[in-house]
């Protein structure tokens, strides 16, 4: 039982470190002064999203980056997610809706939604977005010029979680728990170790050339956990990859209640411990 213990300290001390290291390195977006004129795809996989869809588009409209394109790929929904579109996009001709043909055989959902997103993009880069989640006015010009400053082909964040109920709150915390005290956030740009690679679909920053070698989500068109495989096939091309935190300019409420956090979890719970779940099990 003592070297049971003095295991566990040891392992409790070595994520203090991790912590520490992602507090005092900067692990947020930084801003940036620098106004960018580089056309940006953002791109919205969307079913049934009426309670959100006006909110990220309003979000959307009101970026300092002026030169956008917005394209809302409207996968089936069963509710008006396609009418608020279009009544936006009848303001503003820089907003798009593309219906879904069906869902071909072999392909997850969001996968082929964002796979049919990236074939109608022109942008010199491309953001992957929930629609769920909320933006601040800077934020597309401060993912550029990180994008430019540090070359690299994806950037991912993981948005400040919205928290509103008792389940959500026993839950939610154990994504960024596990993430900010097992992976120091810096040396997933910095390393080319692959083990060392994390992302979030709810934000994913493309440069478009990149992405357009390898087309990665219709490389991993049946992958639950695309976003995580997607970061570790940039780095195992040797493409720039970063992941970084979301603050107050970025945020989202993911789920709802204690059963949708469970079951949006357990998808790829194991997957952050590289698909073991002996060692996720070692873990908790």
């Amino acid at each position: 039982m003592t070297l049971i213990a003095c295991l566990i300290l040891i392992f409790t001390f070595l994520q203090m470190l991790v912590a520490l290291t992602n507090l005092l390195i900067e692990s947020n977006l930084p801003e940036s002064d620098a106004a960018t004129e580089d056309l940006v795809s953002v791109l919205i996989p969307a079913r049934n999203e009426e309670n959100n869809i006006g909110n990220i588009l309003s979000d959307l409209i009101n970026q300092d980056h002026r030169n956008i394109e917005i394209i809302v790929f409207n996968d089936q929904s069963e509710d008006k997610t396609s009418d608020l579109v279009l009544e936006v996009a009848a303001a503003d001709n820089r907003i798009r809706l593309i219906e879904s043909a069906g869902l071909p055989e072999g392909w997850l959902g969001k996968n082929n939604a964002c796979h049919q997103l990236s074939q109608n993009a022109a942008g010199k880069y491309m953001l992957f977005l929930d629609a769920d989640v909320r933006i601040g006015n800077r934020l597309i010009d401060n993912a550029v010029s990180f994008a430019r400053k540090h070359n690299t082909g994806l950037i991912s964040i993981f948005p400040k979680q919205i928290i509103r109920s008792f389940g959500e709150m026993i839950t939610v915390p154990n994504m960024n728990f596990i993430l900010v005290s097992l992976l120091p956030l810096v040396l997933v740009r910095k390393s080319r170790f692959q083990s060392l690679a994390a992302a979030n679909g709810q934000f994913m920053f493309f440069r478009s050339d990149q992405y357009k070698k390898i087309f990665p989500h219709r490389l991993f068109k049946s992958n639950k956990i695309e976003d995580i495989v997607i970061a570790r096939e940039f780095k195992k091309q040797g493409i720039g990859t970063a992941c970084l935190l979301g603050d107050e300019k970025i945020k989202c409420r993911m789920y709802t209640g204690f059963k949708d956090s469970v079951n949006g979890f357990s998808k790829n719970v194991t997957e952050f411990f590289g698909g073991s779940f002996l060692t996720a099990l070692l873990f908790w």
